[in-house]
């Protein structure tokens, strides 16, 4: 998977191992998640902002380790699985009528060799569980997070997200874009959604002149 380019968008979006792309600010969980025996009792927390790669990377895994992967929303109050790897994404978003079944899908897991890896925004003592058995046992996993873009990953970024709307940006206007925007994944899709926007509605070509417009807009 080395040297390629992976974030949370939309369905449509390229999502294949190949689009993932390794930088320093992925490259820990990037290691961590090729390398589930290393995991302390199997069990991973990957966190990040949103749109940082998350569900690609959980989805790569899933793809190399044959198991289920579901949405914390989701995760039904009598959920059972003979699925010996289990993803579940977004757990601040794990549903109190739930947690005892996590709570026995975590032990299940443990005491038969099982793989548990869970996504979120925040670590797991931010998270609303109520269930204290749980909760200590969630606050005990190995955490490994996504970090903000740096120079290198939020350029690919930003020629990923527009390569996705089938727009090919001259690499002056991605370099433009990368000095000019907060450093972050949510900057980078709402730049390119707004100048897609704003090309298509104005009859203009994006480029460095449109994206200034929308910045000094912003400003």
């Amino acid at each position: 998977m080395a040297n390629q380019l992976a974030f949370d968008w939309p369905t449509g979006v390229a999502l294949g191992p190949d689009d993932f792309f390794v930088s320093e600010a992925n490259a820990q969980a990037y290691a961590m998640l090729c390398a589930p025996d290393t995991w302390p009792e199997r069990k991973l927390v990957l966190t990040g902002p949103k749109g940082c790669g998350k569900s690609h990377l959980a989805g790569i895994f899933l793809s190399q380790n044959d198991g289920v992967l579901l949405a914390a929303a989701d995760l039904p109050a009598d959920f059972r699985t003979p699925a010996q790897t289990v993803i579940i994404e977004d757990m601040e978003q794990l549903p109190q009528s739930a947690e005892e079944a996590l709570f026995h899908l975590h032990n299940h897991l443990r005491s038969t060799g099982g793989t548990l890896l869970l996504t979120a925004e925040t670590p797991p003592s931010r998270w609303p569980i109520t269930l204290p058995d749980l909760a200590s046992r969630m606050q005990a996993a190995t955490v490994t997070q996504i970090a903000n873009p740096d120079d290198a990953l939020l350029s690919a970024l930003i020629m990923k997200l527009f390569a996705d709307r089938q727009i090919i940006p001259k690499a002056d206007l991605v370099g433009y874009l990368a000095k000019r925007i907060e450093r972050s994944f949510a900057a980078a899709a709402d730049i390119v959604a707004r100048l897609d926007a704003a090309a298509l509605a104005e009859g203009r070509k994006i480029n460095k002149a449109l994206a200034a417009d929308l910045l000094d807009k912003a400003s």
